[in-house]
């Protein structure tokens, strides 16, 4: 069965509408990631994504956990509208008269969904990225002057008052004046390897999963369905490129903690991660990542397949009906 068609508007309102859903629902789990993947060996503050969460409400208060999404609220509309639209266009592309997709085409069209998204993706998670590490930042350095003052013969506490942290558009205005736009794309080389296997095994997973669960006599497949499959297609992609996710947020972050190493490139984080840090470096925040993946994309097909957008185009565009 060929995929049902839906307007380009459409495509964009459900896109959007989900992943503000979804990025509301899960964010806190999304910082935890983001700390646990930029602390390294002799450096951990956090146990595990409970001890972060923990101690950066304790620190920085509830709303500590949401710094930096205000860039993912604001962004997250053409990021996600992007994704699902392109991976929708390219799938009608691919397909000939009405026969089902091969997986090969289906691997290709979401290849090119996670180039398209990258546009967006790159200076979100940037801007992104150091808000959410700032506190870790701040925390780590008030221990290491607590343990250097004279005075500092009593262990220091983790959560101790964060100094006051640049916003998202000073760090635009700087990166701008200091870099250019490529500042605000540091890190698109490791955005494309990790986005690109993402969607390559995510949209052809979902869309298998989603069939399975389709009654033969109906159109489309229960919501439910929609969502169980979103989860599992998310959870699985995400975990799967996981340790380019490790990479690129390394690469991303500009601010590091005392005696972090600094990289040059891709290859170079890589071989120091795996040189000082082991293999299993690779996996940090994997179940965080997992976790915030899932409902991300559940909620997102959700959205998509029940078509809100399309009620709502259809009652504006027939208010009395």
């Amino acid at each position: 069965m060929a995929d049902k068609q839906i307007s380009l508007p459409a495509k964009l309102i459900n896109g959007g509408i989900a992943g503000l859903i979804g990025v509301t629902c899960v964010f806190p789990i999304d910082l935890a990631k983001t700390r646990l993947q930029n602390q390294q060996n002799g450096q951990r503050m956090y146990t595990s994504m409970s001890d972060c969460l923990i101690k950066t409400i304790r620190s920085e208060g509830y709303f500590g956990m949401y710094r930096g999404a205000a860039v993912n609220l604001t962004l997250v509309t053409p990021e996600k509208a992007i994704k699902l639209a392109a991976n929708d266009f390219f799938r009608h592309q691919l397909s000939k008269d009405g026969q089902k997709l091969t997986l090969l085409k289906e691997m290709l069209a979401g290849c090119g969904a996670g180039t398209c998204q990258v546009i967006v993706t790159t200076p979100m998670e940037m801007l992104k990225i150091q808000l959410q590490d700032a506190g870790r930042i701040a925390a780590q350095r008030k221990i290491l002057a607590a343990q250097l003052s004279p005075q500092g013969g009593t262990q220091p506490s983790v959560e101790a008052p964060a100094a006051p942290r640049p916003t998202a558009t000073q760090l635009t205005r700087d990166l701008l004046q200091s870099r250019g736009i490529a500042g605000l794309y540091r890190g698109l080389g490791a955005t494309l390897l990790r986005d690109v296997p993402f969607s390559i095994v995510y949209f052809p997973l979902f869309a298998n999963l989603n069939q399975l669960g389709r009654p033969a006599s109906e159109e489309k497949s229960p919501f439910y369905v929609s969502f169980l499959a979103g989860c599992v297609a998310g959870s699985t992609a995400a975990v799967a490129v996981n340790p380019c996710d490790v990479v690129k947020t390394r690469l991303q972050s500009l601010q590091r903690g005392v005696n972090e190493d600094t990289y040059s490139g891709f290859l170079d984080c890589a071989r120091k991660i795996w040189r000082h840090e082991g293999p299993s470096a690779f996996l940090k925040g994997a179940y965080c990542r997992a976790l915030v993946i899932a409902p991300l994309f559940g909620i997102a097909q959700v959205v998509y397949f029940l078509g809100i957008a399309e009620s709502l185009l259809g009652l504006l565009q027939n208010p009395q009906a």
